[in-house]
């Protein structure tokens, strides 16, 4: 089990660093989305009480309502599909998929159930642990993990397939946290927009964002979420659920959470540095005098917007200001650039192109989805 697993790390680093690769060659825009019907076929899913309504049914037709109008809307985006019919599809089979035709984002849609039938609401779930302190990773929604998780045993073969790997053993998930998702920020971007979204649909209950160790989003190699609409086990989140144009309406909520994340990732192609009020990094305040700035651990000291052209290494981006000694630049010291919400933090950054480059072979090992970038004046560009 533990050889599969790092054999497991090993291959998806390296899938990871094909697709930059293959990224790199394209556009930088978000081109491609893979919307995921959970389960399907002999997996029913949750159950209504009065065995009526499947969960099956529910996802697969929200999501062609949200394929649909993602097409219809906007259509340079490419959309693929888990199923667009009722099918079962393994686990791994749905985030293969996604990385094979490079998607950008990779979008799972659940809903959720529990033994108590007053529980109600939405929740978005990104791969991770629990992003709140004292919280244990292994008690913290795992029902609704090892739910999800138990589709592997509908599949044929799985103790080989899966290596091992067992939905109802906490030491499976141990696993997951040596390979954390190099996405980790964006997917917290768009599962921030998804849940504020959601707010506006029938189902008004947000039960907020968690960090969770689902099988599917560890296998992606790209921004994912996993979001479960309401509970089927609940009276009223149901009788939304079963009216069509309830669940329209809810497509049509994660339709405009998509659309803005999109454009703050497309935005993100050109983006101008950090301005100088933004150096203290204090929760409380921004001071921007001359006397404050300095570049101490507590204050971010942001270059003055470049002239001369450079070439660097961005890591990742997302819609939070980091301090410049937080853990994951892995000691490295970033350059930090903005374009309205969205902030781009590029390492390795040199006027050589070939020193930049030289850097890249290194960065990439620590940070598999990393590609290269030219700086020049306010625009950051890939380098092709």
């Amino acid at each position: 089990m533990y050889y599969y697993f790092l054999k497991r790390a090993i291959c998806v680093l390296a899938l990871a660093m094909c697709a930059v690769l293959s990224y790199a060659q394209g556009d930088m825009k978000l081109t491609a989305v893979h919307i995921d019907a959970g389960h399907g076929g002999h997996d029913p899913g949750a159950v209504s009480k009065d065995r009526k309504t499947y969960e099956k049914t529910l996802t697969l037709d929200i999501s062609r309502r949200l394929a649909s109008k993602i097409r219809e809307r906007c259509p340079e985006v490419k959309v693929t599909m888990s199923r667009d019919k009722d099918a079962f599809v393994s686990l791994g089979g749905r985030a293969d998929m996604a990385n094979n035709v490079n998607a950008n984002l990779f979008i799972s849609i659940h809903i959720n159930s529990a033994k108590s039938t007053s529980a109600n609401g939405y929740s978005v779930h990104c791969l991770g642990q629990s992003s709140q302190a004292n919280r244990d990773l292994f008690e913290f929604n795992m029902d609704i993990c090892r739910r999800e998780n138990s589709v592997i045993y509908m599949e044929e073969d799985y103790s080989t397939r899966y290596g091992g790997f067992e939905p109802d053993n906490p030491e499976s998930y141990i696993f997951m946290q040596l390979l954390q998702n190099a996405h980790l920020e964006q997917s917290l971007d768009f599962a921030q927009m998804v849940s504020e979204s959601l707010e506006n649909g029938p189902i008004r209950c947000n039960r907020g964002i968690s960090q969770n160790p689902f099988y599917v989003l560890w296998r992606t190699a790209m921004p994912s979420v996993l979001i479960e609409l309401g509970f089927i086990s609940n009276s009223e989140d149901l009788a939304a659920l079963r009216k069509p144009e309830k669940r329209d309406e809810i497509a049509e909520c994660l339709y405009k959470a998509f659309v803005r994340y999109k454009e703050a990732y497309d935005r993100s192609v050109s983006t101008e540095e950090i301005p100088d009020q933004v150096r203290n990094d204090s929760e409380e305040t921004r001071n921007d005098s001359e006397e404050t700035r300095n570049d101490s651990e507590e204050t971010r000291n942001l270059q003055e917007p470049a002239v001369s052209k450079k070439y660097g290494t961005q890591i990742f981006a997302g819609s939070t200001l980091l301090l410049k000694s937080d853990p994951r630049f892995m000691g490295y010291t970033p350059l930090i650039l903005r374009y309205e919400r969205v902030y781009r933090y590029i390492i390795g950054v040199s006027e050589n192109e070939a020193e930049a480059k030289k850097y890249f072979q290194s960065i990439i090992k620590k940070y598999p989805s990393a590609y290269l970038v030219e700086i020049e004046g306010d625009e950051v560009r890939k380098k092709r």
